[in-house]
């Protein structure tokens, strides 16, 4: 094994400095003739697509964990809880690092924290090493994704930032299209352990690499963000964006009823992110079919976060959020009453439309409401609330079930948290008021 250690660890330092190298190339020739927030747009989107697919792959895991140790379906849950609360905890304070010193560095230890987190947790023989490698490392890993990709993305666009930032989170649906199946194939063929390692050779090679690609913003290389039609002379280097602080943004009613909309958001969307394919096959559908459901729920969330994300551009942000917890709502209804498999794969689009088109608007009603100033620190507030409620959401369900021996009632609990979410999405009023600019009525959410 030592060898190959080294040949990886050679091949992961020789691929970084060409990636550097290549990069360094790229941004003063490419951005020339092509705006290189694309380019930006493009290395978010691989990144979100492995890291959020290698996470959501867990579900197929969690059947061969419970049969290899005997846990009951709260104690394998927990372990993505406590990823969840991680991820949430962490957020913050990456969403600050990200304002200050951009995302490049932060993906870089991502795709090393989760790498090496997937490969080490093949090697776990207790429950207390899951919650460590799974919980701990890997959500540590996790959240140096979406929070600093949504904000960097969120400055380099004024025009298109909705569909550009539903391009970045359709990652998310990819991924979950794609790695939870390669994971089934995977276990089918060599093992859980096998696949979790081949998992983590997988985010090893790809995160770091593309992470070289990333600049915070484009006044780092003398531009302006697409759509800035402000008529200075120059380029705006080194101009600092406008918006509130994030102790302003916290004496505001606006931040607080976020919070606790994301909070039901996460409680909702995974709880079944974590259960439904266990849920499938307790209702007699085959492992793979039942690993489809997963496909089905990041196709339409690919839908859901480009074409909604595109939307938000148009119409805003708040009546949005409205109708996709509407139909968050409607699909776990769904999956609380019905058992047939077509009925299945229906709440499973609906839900994965739902669930995607959220996810853009979470960092476009951030910039709405309370502008780019530090957009990745408030950003990473609701992250933290999304990342309490998805701590707390699978393992309720989970000991529901332990206690039911079914999910009716918890998946109608969580019905009513996408409710409450938009219940109080539809109290947020506008903040009319910031520190360097006044926010006009065509700036706030809708």
């Amino acid at each position: 094994m030592r060898p190959a250690v080294y040949l990886l660890r050679a091949g992961i330092a020789l691929g970084w400095t060409r990636a550097t190298s290549m990069s360094e190339r790229a941004s003063s020739a490419v951005h020339s003739r092509v705006f290189y927030g694309y380019i930006v747009v493009g290395a978010a989107l691989v990144m979100m697509t492995v890291s959020s697919g290698a996470m959501f792959s867990y579900s197929v895991f969690f059947a061969p964990l419970q049969q290899e140790f005997g846990w009951n379906r709260a104690v394998t849950s927990a372990a993505f809880s406590v990823n969840m609360v991680v991820q949430g905890l962490l957020s913050l304070g990456v969403g600050r690092l990200n304002d200050r010193f951009g995302p490049r560095v932060i993906l870089t230890l991502s795709g090393v924290l989760l790498g090496a987190g997937f490969i080490l947790v093949s090697r776990i023989s207790t429950v207390w090493q899951l919650y460590f490698l799974f919980g701990v490392v890997i959500g540590a890993g996790v959240s140096g994704g979406p929070v600093p990709l949504m904000s960097t993305v969120a400055r380099w666009f004024r025009a298109r930032r909705g569909l550009m930032t539903g391009i970045v989170m359709a990652g998310v649906g990819f991924g979950t299209m794609f790695v939870p199946p390669f994971a089934e194939w995977l276990i089918g063929t060599l093992s859980w352990r096998s696949s979790f390692v081949a998992v983590g050779i997988l985010l090893l090679a790809v995160i770091p690499l593309t992470a070289q690609w990333l600049r915070r913003d484009p006044w780092q290389l003398g531009l302006r963000p697409l759509g800035d039609v402000e008529a200075s002379g120059s380029a705006g280097a080194g101009r600092s964006p406008d918006g509130v602080s994030v102790g302003e943004a916290k004496r505001k009613r606006q931040f607080w009823l976020l919070l606790a909309a994301f909070f039901g958001f996460g409680f909702a969307v995974h709880s079944v992110m974590v259960h439904v394919v266990v849920h499938a096959t307790g209702l007699g559908l085959p492992s793979s079919q039942a690993a489809a459901i997963m496909t089905a729920i990041g196709a339409l969330s690919v839908a859901g976060r480009v074409g909604v994300g595109s939307l938000a551009d148009r119409y805003g942000s708040k009546r949005l959020l409205l109708s996709q917890f509407a139909l968050l709502s409607l699909s776990l209804v769904g999956f609380s009453l019905l058992q047939r498999d077509w009925a299945l794969f229906a709440c499973a689009a609906v839900f994965g439309f739902g669930f995607g088109g959220v996810v853009p608007l979470n960092s476009h009603i951030v910039a709405e409401l309370f502008g780019l100033r530090a957009h990745g620190a408030i950003l990473g507030a609701t992250g933290l609330g999304i990342g309490l409620g998805s701590a707390t959401g699978p393992v309720f369900t989970g000991w529901c079930y332990d206690a039911l021996g079914s999910y009716s009632v918890p998946f109608l609990v969580c019905s009513g948290f996408a409710v409450a979410s938009g219940l109080l999405v539809s109290l947020i009023k506008p903040v009319t008021q910031t520190v360097g600019e006044t926010v006009t009525k065509s700036a706030v959410p809708r």
